[in-house]
């Protein structure tokens, strides 16, 4: 057992910034002396004093031996892995190196259509070929979850010579599939179970949370230690058990999509959150589940408002601290009640959709966020009520069904294919050649090497009209897609 109350990298970082020297190495603002005023005056000066490169005695991020090895090390015990990398372009990069580590050029992997559009970077970045699942699907929420064992079994039945399975758990809401039986499907095929876990990095530190991804028996996960713990934003961690990951293709995967200026505020920050959870993480984790469950409890009180609650036969666990409510009862859509919330409320929710909000209660909110979110829930429900809407159609169905036979091309191929931007009236059935999504949650619609179809381009200009916020077009306005020249 190591002692859990040590900060090595923390530690390192503030020897440093004590150690009095004239510094002639990036950054350029040189220990904040340099920095501008006005950003000194927002941020004060101490934490430009953090901001260090890869210095004497604090370490390599690619070939760490002292602090940071020694952090990792304590982060992997906490967080119940064998091995630990910390990164700092976030879990888009750890995403991307669990592909690359595992997948090569014309390689299959199977995954969920309703992956992060970092799991189709990854695709892109590796050449390999991906076999979509269709998620579960709830059609009175307009909602996907996850993917089924029998999903992922038949997949692999069809397609053996798969290199990889990916999982997203939990999702954007916080539905956790049953990943256990996932894992033992899995290795019956001898091939290791990759997991998105951006969103359950807190699932280590309670039993009445779901259980987290190592447990359940994924070989490699990637969680986003700053969404829902105590890092900073962009900090976030890859984890290992088995014999399935190579460790050296991991290593040089993580070379590739991480910067090699790493900064030490988020390496800090990653210390520090390790060693809170570790010491104090039951006790902050309960104080957290109590003020979700008071949120939860009172908001379905309030009438035309709905929270979604594990009711459902589609998921085996859901993670009560990400909390979606439905408003679409009091005749508004998500983004009109998510702009009323924060623009006259006081009330920022993490993300919207036609029908929902989400909000996202981590260890950071206090009993007066609650209350404020519960009374700006039952102003909304008295005092903004509409009678004009009609959007309850199962609008995901469409798009999330039939996906592999909607794939034409690899992304990759398609990534660097040569192509034209046309009117979306001109596109239906042509190859799509870049990444369109919705974001948050940053689910992909369209992706390079899919088929554009009808129902894609219907989802995108309902969601623009609604208020939604589309990226990854080349055309800003989303009135024009890039395709496959013919």
């Amino acid at each position: 057992m190591l002692n859990q109350n040590q900060t090595p990298l923390l530690d390192a970082i503030k020897a440093y910034i004590s150690h009095s020297h004239a510094p002639f190495y990036t950054p350029g603002h040189k220990r904040g002396e340099g920095i501008s005023q006005p950003l000194a005056d927002l941020l004060g000066k101490a934490v430009f004093r953090a901001d260090l490169t890869e210095l004497g005695n604090l370490d390599n991020l690619f070939a760490p031996q002292g602090v940071i090895q020694e952090a990792q090390q304590l982060a992997a015990e906490a967080f119940g892995a064998s091995q630990t990398w910390f990164l700092v372009n976030g879990s888009t990069c750890g995403v991307e190196a669990a592909i690359l580590a595992t997948c090569g050029t014309g390689d299959k992997i199977i995954l969920p259509r309703n992956v992060h559009s970092s799991a189709i970077a990854g695709l892109i970045l590796s050449g390999a070929i991906p076999i979509f699942l269709n998620p579960e699907y709830d059609p009175v929420l307009d909602i996907a979850h996850s993917v089924t064992p029998e999903a992922v079994l038949a997949a692999l039945q069809k397609h053996p010579d798969a290199k990889a399975v990916l999982i997203v758990y939990p999702t954007y809401y916080g539905v956790c599939g049953d990943l256990r039986a996932i894992a033992q499907i899995t290795h019956q095929y001898n091939i290791p179970l990759l997991v998105d876990e951006a969103h359950g990095a807190h699932f280590a530190f309670h039993p009445e949370l779901p259980t987290p991804a190592l447990a359940a028996g994924a070989d490699l996960t990637v969680q986003s230690i700053h969404k829902v713990l105590g890092a900073m934003t962009q900090a976030s961690m890859l984890h290992i058990q088995g014999h399935k990951i190579d460790i050296d293709r991991v290593n040089k995967a993580l070379q590739l999509v991480q910067s090699t200026s790493p900064s030490y505020v988020l390496l800090a920050s990653l210390d520090a959150a390790r060693q809170q959870m570790a010491l104090s993480g039951t006790a902050l984790m309960s104080r957290t589940l109590q003020l979700a469950d008071t949120a939860i409890r009172r908001i379905s009180q309030i009438p035309r408002l709905s929270v979604l609650e594990m009711s459902s036969s589609k998921f085996v666990a859901l993670d009560r601290t990400r909390l979606t409510v439905t408003v679409s009862d009091l005749g508004l859509t998500g983004f009109e009640a998510e702009e009323i919330l924060d623009e006259k409320l006081g009330v920022t929710a993490e993300f919207s959709s036609l029908q929902n909000l989400t909000f996202i209660i981590s260890l950071g909110n206090t009993q007066a966020d609650i209350e404020q979110l519960i009374e700006s829930f039952t102003t909304l429900a008295q005092a903004y009520r509409q009678t004009n809407l009609n959007i309850k159609s199962p609008i995901l169905h469409n798009l999330f069904s039939n996906f592999e036979c909607s794939v034409q091309i690899s992304p990759r191929e398609a990534f660097f294919a040569v192509s034209e931007t046309l009117p979306l009236e001109q596109i239906s059935d042509r190859i799509c050649a870049e990444i369109v999504c919705p974001y948050p949650p940053g689910i992909p619609v369209l992706m390079p090497g899919e088929v554009i179809t009808k129902e894609c381009l219907t989802y995108l200009q309902q969601i623009q009209a609604m208020g939604g916020f589309i990226s990854g077009c080349a055309d800003k306005n989303c009135k024009a897609l890039k395709v496959i020249k013919n």
